[in-house]
């Protein structure tokens, strides 16, 4: 397989910021109580996930060892500066319930870690491909913790009516949200484990 679809991939299924790598959790059960919610956070996640990798990748050699934390916090404050302002003129109303965690992208635990263990190592293209792979990875994470927990808390799906009740009210609530991704990991780790036979090994992060 060619290495830059190996990277798409790998963000989307095998090393998943949410499922497999279990990066920034807590905006992912905050924003995830509807696929709209989801769907503009991941949105805004790709954006800054793939400018970043393109910035850090293209002036690595620019910047010093000992300040490249400090360096990569200034570069995804000014990406996460433009997409705040472009996402308010896409969808406003959406907006407005996830305003909070676009501005709090600048410390995703997702986006700094692929500065640091990819995008400051490698070429500018992988480096593109990283950050996109990983950006739509986060992205299908929330759309489909969003989807689950909006259809079984809400009845709804995109903001339609679907069931025309609330099943299970408890699936809109944190609760709801940190059961719904942790049967999803587990799932993951069960397919993995049946297909390899290996015990799956995860990492954590805000």
């Amino acid at each position: 397989m060619n290495r830059n679809v190996q990277l798409l991939w790998n963000g989307l299924i095998p090393e998943n910021p949410i499922f497999r790598l279990a990066l920034s959790l807590c905006p992912a059960v905050a924003v995830t109580t509807s696929v709209k919610n989801g769907l503009l956070l991941g949105l805004a996640v790709v954006f800054v996930q793939v400018f970043s990798s393109c910035t850090v990748s293209a002036f690595k050699s620019f910047i010093h060892p000992r300040i490249r934390i400090p360096a990569y916090v200034v570069i995804i404050a000014l990406w996460v500066t433009v997409i705040d302002m472009i996402l308010p003129v896409i969808s406003p109303d959406v907006y407005k319930q996830v305003a909070l965690f676009v501005k709090l992208i600048v410390v995703f635990a997702i986006i700094i870690s692929r500065l640091e263990l990819f995008a400051s190592k490698e070429p500018f293209v992988p480096s593109f491909f990283d950050g996109l792979g990983m950006g739509i990875g986060f992205t299908f994470g929330l759309c489909l913790t969003g989807a689950i927990r909006e259809f079984f808390g809400a009845g709804q799906l995109f903001g339609y009516d679907v069931l025309g009740f609330k099943p299970l009210l408890i699936m809109i609530l944190p609760a709801g949200g940190f059961f719904v991704i942790g049967f999803i990991m587990a799932t993951f780790n069960w397919i993995e484990y049946k297909l390899t036979g290996k015990i799956p090994a995860s990492g954590g992060g805000h």
